[in-house]
């Protein structure tokens, strides 16, 4: 498997969030190389404003091999098994590799969401992106062993 980026704004600020994803991330990496970046949150009053500091930061970070793959309640729903047969195609195109994005509180500027070659969501619902951020790990490491014909995936 090629090499899968994750991008967020922020820190896990609560113990148990960094203490859940921490459990994750480790496992990503027994299937493939990982890389994780965070920029920081903007402190803005302005809403919007926020989400356009928070987008600039997250567009510097961004390479050109990047599949640049945003969580947005707007995105595609999938099932795990979809998931991991996205994962799948995404780790066979040529130049690129998966980059999953995650923004703050208030979500992802519209900018970097023009910048995505495929939105997901994980739920019709909202979650806190603290929340977000376990989840998807959870559910990469779910894809990773589906395509492994690991049993974790029941």
């Amino acid at each position: 498997m090629r090499k899968i980026k994750f991008t967020w704004v922020g820190k896990l600020k609560k113990g148990h969030w960094a203490e859940a994803a921490g459990q994750y991330l480790p496992r990503i990496k027994r299937f493939c190389p990982m890389e994780e970046i965070q920029v920081k949150d903007a402190a803005l009053a302005d809403i919007e404003a926020r989400k356009i500091k928070e987008g600039e930061l997250l567009l510097g970070r961004f390479q050109p091999q990047d599949l640049v793959i945003c969580l947005d309640e707007h995105g595609r729903t999938m099932t795990s098994v979809q998931l991991a047969s996205h994962l799948g195609r995404w780790f066979e195109h040529p130049g690129k590799a998966p980059c999953f994005v995650i923004g703050g509180a208030y979500g992802l500027s519209r900018q970097v969401l023009e910048r995505a070659e495929f939105t997901l969501s994980l739920s019709p619902m909202t979650f806190p992106h603290e929340m977000a951020r376990v989840v998807l790990l959870e559910q990469i490491y779910r894809a990773a062993t589906i395509l492994g014909n690991m049993p974790y995936h029941h």
